[in-house]
This record gives structure tokens, sequence and C-alpha cells, in this order.
């Protein structure tokens, strides 16, 4: 059972399900502020050409503050979920720093004469053929 839990640990926190759990959650929200748009803003608009309804300033203000409401409800779910991944990256250890391998030692050097790489044991430059002093 503990190994079960622990493949599902690791399959759950791996980034791909994580980000797809995220962008499932965002694009809800955000649904949520087209569908006002639409029902607080075209729909009137259009109603208003056609000459279906006639609106008031008293309902432009509720469709104002209503579409207000459903984007301030996107920032605060966007907020949350931010919170949240900090969190579960920190638990998961992703949020540390990985620490850098020290820079290997230079397999070339440069010829003197022409500026070309070659090997460092090399003693004549392979493209300019001239033969390299000595290094200590």
């Amino acid at each position: 059972m503990r190994k079960f839990i622990e493949e599902f640990r690791a399959f759950a926190l791996r980034g791909n399900v994580m980000d797809m759990a995220v962008g499932v959650i965002i694009g809800g929200a955000f649904s949520g502020i087209v569908t006002s748009l639409t029902d607080n803003f075209i729909n009137p608009v259009l109603n208003m050409c056609t000459g279906h309804e006639m609106y008031s300033l008293q309902d432009a203000a509720g469709f104002v503050s209503s579409f207000l409401s459903s984007v301030v409800n996107f920032i605060i779910m966007a907020f949350i979920l931010f919170c949240l991944m900090k969190v579960v990256n920190k638990a998961a250890g992703l949020g540390k720093k990985k620490e850098e391998a020290p820079p290997a030692a230079p397999a070339v050097k440069i010829c003197p004469f022409c500026k070309s790489e070659i090997p460092l044991e090399a003693t004549r430059c392979r493209f300019c053929t001239s033969q390299l002093p000595e290094e200590e």
C-alpha cells in the first residue's frame, strides 16, 4: 500500500499533471469572465441595436458591477492557485535551486598562430601546421 501511495504521489506531482490541472482550473475561471462579458456587455448592446430591450443607466451599472465581480473572482482564483503551486513545489522539492557542477577542465586550446581550437595534447596545429610552443 505504501508503494502505491508513493507511486501516486510521484504521478500527481509530475509537472505535466500539475500544469494540466492548473490549466483546467484557470480555463474554468476565465470562462466565467467570458460569460460575464457576453451577458453583461455584448448582449445588451446587441439588444439595444436591434430594438428588443431598452436598458437604463441603473441596468448598465449592474452590468458593470457583475463583470467586475467575475474579474475579481478570476484574480482571486489565480492568486490561490499560485500560492497552492508554491506550496506543492516546495513540498516536492521543485523550488530548490540545483547546485551547479564545477566547470569541466577545457579539452582544447587555441593555436597562437591561426586561433583555431586544437586538442590539449597536440604539439602541432592541424590547421596551420605550426609547431606549438611548449607549455608548462
